[in-house]
């Protein structure tokens, strides 16, 4: 699965996302409206049941079925990339930069990112050895930091 190409061309992504879901024959509805206005003001990592948390405070008729469903809309435009956090809920990185795993402490709770040339290793060796290919998104390590250890 290859990370999702960026299509915006705007200097505010989130204000293309109308013209990118119409130019893909998606709908265009007040719901996604929300769950994107959500986004724009949410950076790093949220996880949907907030999305929706906070978008049930706006209009407590939004369903979770129409965040998860704008959700899958926004991340084949690129806008958002999801991925699995310690304890396996997904969790969305919004406006991702760059294909990324994570690292977990399970005594301290910090939490960071893993990036293509430091999982260099595992992924090349995993790809060598079993011609596996890494899903880095999806790459989820859970230990303990140097600190803790």
């Amino acid at each position: 699965m290859g990370y999702p190409r960026r299509v915006v061309a705007t200097r505010d992504p989130w204000l293309s996302a109308a013209e990118q879901m119409r130019a893909r024959g998606m709908r265009w509805t007040p719901q996604r409206r929300l769950v994107i206005d959500v986004l724009a003001r949410s950076s790093g990592h949220v996880a949907a049941s907030d999305v929706i948390e906070q978008c049930r405070r706006a209009d407590p008729l939004t369903t979770p079925s129409t965040v998860y469903r704008t959700l899958d809309a926004l991340e084949t435009l690129g806008l958002i990339q999801h991925g699995h956090a310690a304890d396996g809920h997904e969790e969305y990185h919004v406006l991702p930069q760059s294909e990324h795993g994570h690292r977990y402490c399970t005594n301290c709770g910090g939490s960071w990112e893993i990036d293509a040339k430091e999982a260099a290793e595992l992924t090349r060796s995993m790809r060598d050895r079993q011609g596996f290919e890494v899903d880095l998104s999806h790459l989820t390590i859970v230990g303990r930091c140097a600190e803790c250890a």
